[in-house]
């Protein structure tokens, strides 16, 4: 018994076919019997008219439940009067692979929370397919920009020895007779690739954070997009490839699933020009303080209501939905960004905004042994439990940068989507272990 997928579904015109799918909908009338069937392609009718006794299709129909997985074999037929492509399958044989228990715990109304209790129904919905289908795309996009682009795929390790760089909590295992750390990101272990020699490096792989966070962008557990570059000019080359990775993103998302990502979630997706804007980090407050936003002057970092601000601000002058904001003060950034040499109070960082969210964190590192250990220590850090990272720099390092980006939140901003939790397979929250 051959497959045959429901979006090919045209090309089999009067054709006996089998199709594999779940029960969506049933509509049974007393004379006959309509029965919508969905796989991960599509929907099709399969409509029966009754005979009776004896008739096995009918029993079929009448016992079985939505979302039963079924095999239904027969024939494709034209009609100009089914929605679904003027298609219909006549019934030959039905097969109840597996049924479902009539009462399902989850509908098309049920919050969020129950709806992740039990996602692998959640995910049966056509509009979480599209939310994987988009997502390998972006994906895909990513890995024919760093293909091109003469880059290099690595897997770092996810446990380490000592915690790593950022100032977010960590999650300690037990490992043997030593306690071990799940990284929070493979920013040590991408620089050690470059002192290898390794001129340009890629990771899309897991990151780990533990924050306990309940905002609508934080997850203990998402997936981290990671770049870097060596023998660079200066940050401005690591956000250039940003923005060519991300156009291609989007441009292929648009080709793709355009009218889909539309009519399912009701978003646009644009494909942005380059070059994006860019703002200093010191002329985004006066544009922001401009308008209200801290009034007093003490911030001297973007809190999500500033993002939000800034991001209207500059759709509103430029009509673009990014913006770079760049030279962080180096009292908010970590020990191993770069400082110019024209003001060392600020770093050659970034991050991308995006509709109002950070969606990517990016510098220029600092690749001298003696002002990484003297930026370390400035910042009140012991040098010693970084003796593993600063051997990096201890035997010719070339200048380097790169950035780390945030799938979720790209695919979660993509789709118009209120929450990460609706882009994540299984979502990781601070109360959230399962399933």
């Amino acid at each position: 018994m051959t497959r045959t997928l429901v979006a090919d579904l045209p090309s089999h015109l009067d054709e006996t076919v089998t199709v594999y799918g779940w029960i969506n909908t049933l509509r049974l009338q007393r004379r006959m019997q309509f029965v919508l069937v969905r796989d991960h392609t599509g929907l099709i009718q399969v409509t029966h008219a009754r005979g009776g006794e004896g008739d096995e299709i009918e029993a079929a129909f009448e016992r079985v439940t939505a979302e039963s997985a079924v095999k239904i074999t027969g024939k494709v037929v034209g009609n100009p009067q089914v929605k679904l492509g003027g298609l219909e399958i006549v019934p030959e044989r039905v097969e109840v692979v597996s049924p479902a228990e009539p009462k399902l715990p989850i509908d098309e109304h049920t919050g969020l929370d129950q709806r992740l209790d039990w996602r692998f129904l959640d995910i049966r919905r056509p509009s979480q397919h599209l939310v994987f289908a988009v997502q390998t795309t972006v994906e895909q996009a990513m890995r024919e920009v760093t293909a091109e682009e003469g880059f290099t795929e690595l897997h770092t390790p996810k446990l380490m020895g000592t915690a790593s760089e950022s100032g977010a909590e960590v999650f300690k295992v037990d490992y043997f007779e030593r306690t071990a750390y799940l990284a929070q990101s493979p920013q040590f272990y991408k620089q050690m690739a470059i002192a290898a020699g390794i001129d340009k490096v890629f990771e899309i792989g897991p990151v780990f954070r533990a924050e306990p966070s309940f905002t609508s962008r934080h997850a203990t557990e998402f997936t981290g997009v990671d770049a870097e570059l060596a023998w660079i000019d200066g940050v401005e080359d690591v956000m250039a490839f940003e923005e060519r990775l991300l156009q291609r993103v989007l441009r292929r998302v648009s080709e793709r699933h355009g009218d889909a990502v539309t009519e399912h979630f009701g978003a646009r997706v644009v494909v942005p020009e380059t070059p994006f804007p860019r703002l200093t980090m010191a002329d985004a407050l006066t544009k922001l303080r401009a308008t209200g936003w801290d009034p007093e002057g003490a911030k001297d970092d973007l809190d999500p209501e500033g993002e939000r601000r800034l991001c209207a601000l500059v759709a509103e002058e430029t009509g673009h939905e990014f913006v770079f904001v760049t030279r962080f003060p180096a009292s908010v950034r970590p020990f191993y960004h770069l400082r110019p040499e024209d003001d060392p109070t600020v770093t050659e960082s970034f991050d991308l905004l995006w509709k109002g969210v950070e969606i990517t964190t990016g510098a220029q590192r600092e690749h001298r042994h003696e002002r990484l250990i003297a930026q370390a220590r400035e910042k009140g850090m012991e040098t010693e439990p970084l003796a593993g990272y600063l051997n990096c720099f201890r035997f010719g390092t070339p200048p380097h940068g790169g950035l780390g980006l945030g799938l979720g939140r790209l695919l979660m901003l993509l789709l118009g989507l209120p929450t990460i939790r609706e882009v994540t397979f299984l979502f990781r929250g601070p109360h959230r272990l399962e399933p």
